[in-house]
């Protein structure tokens, strides 16, 4: 393994004390991962808040075999050593990483193949806002959902960190974008990231506003974090041959659907998650991410909303935020 100087034996790392809300979240001691074959450990600078570690830190979202129990999906910072048969990264590269665990720390490991160079012109701080919702959206929209220039894509929550990402993203690559949001407040963000058309859920029915926007055609890729009674809603707003893809279930995992709808539309209904997915399933995920993505942040075409950041020992804080649902983009640690 090669390494940098002074990397010490403990470091702070912010654990999940036992199931429960925001303050189980506690400061501690642990000892410094070491990467093992064709990984980096990286010093962390700055950590992403997700909607999972929410999830994990009220016992309901457990981590994968062989994963930190730490919460942390993703990081910044420098590479500080490399592991036997890593070769990609040298010591002092500034990365960003997808991590199965472990980013609430000042050091975390990773597969190489996980990690991509910190865009030109970024902060370490913006950095970390990328690769949970990159990561997600690029493999559900355009992957699974297979969305092209000229369709329609509905995606719901838009305000989140990953509505303002499938905003830009679809946008920039010439798709006519539809969100849904909760507020005023929320409903002018999303017009000023390039959605073409912003619903506010709470005044205005999403499958009427759909058919309007579409002459009556419908959406041909949805991105939905709901679940519960927008399936069938869904099912109502999308086009004839439209994609929906469920990535999160906020709304309740059991629902009532008409498949007699979605035979007739010959509707795909499919869905996935990305944190038990194999580190090379990550690792051409990322290639594809920097051959594709990675320009549009070079060119500012496409940038993170950041709502707050917290310190590392303050996470409670950003999850206290996340919850409390009024934040607008990405909620960030630093961990410098």
């Amino acid at each position: 393994m090669a390494n940098g100087d002074k990397i010490p034996a403990k470091m702070t790392a912010v654990a999940i004390s036992q199931p429960g809300g925001p303050l189980v979240l506690k400061p501690e001691k642990r000892d410094v991962p070491e990467p093992g074959e064709g990984e980096i450990l990286i010093r962390v600078r700055a950590a992403g808040v997700n909607r999972p570690d929410v999830q994990q830190r009220k016992g309901a979202y457990p981590p994968p075999p062989g994963a930190s129990d730490l919460p942390g999906l993703e990081v910044s910072g420098e590479v500080v050593a490399v592991g036997e048969g890593a070769r990609r990264w040298r010591l002092g590269d500034a990365v960003c990483a997808l991590t199965p665990g472990g980013g609430y720390a000042e050091y975390a490991k990773v597969h190489e193949s996980n990690a991509l160079p910190v865009p030109q012109g970024f902060t370490l701080t913006e950095a970390a806002a990328l690769p949970e919702t990159f990561f997600t959206v690029w493999h559900n929209v355009f992957e699974r959902g297979g969305l092209k220039a000229g369709e329609t894509l509905l995606v719901h929550g838009g305000s989140s960190g990953i509505g303002t990402t499938a905003i830009q993203l679809a946008s920039a690559l010439g798709a006519y974008v539809i969100t849904t949001a909760g507020s005023a407040e929320k409903c002018e963000a999303c017009l000023k990231l390039g959605a073409d058309r912003v619903v506010n859920y709470r005044e205005q029915d999403f499958v009427a506003a759909v058919k309007e926007a579409t002459d009556g055609r419908g959406a041909n890729v949805i991105l939905d974090m709901v679940g519960g009674d927008y399936v069938g809603r869904n099912y109502n707003a999308a086009a004839v041959e439209g994609r929906i893809v469920q990535i999160a279930t906020q709304g309740g995992a059991v629902a009532s659907a008409d498949f007699a709808k979605l035979m007739v539309k010959r509707l795909v209904h499919t869905g996935s998650t990305l944190r038990p997915r194999t580190v090379e399933f990550k690792g051409q995920l990322a290639a594809a991410l920097e051959a594709q993505v990675w320009p549009l942040l070079a060119a500012r075409r496409v940038v993170p909303v950041m709502d707050m950041i917290f310190p590392l020992r303050e996470a409670w804080r950003a999850h206290e935020r996340m919850e409390e649902g009024e934040h607008i983009g990405k909620i960030v640690l630093d961990v410098a």
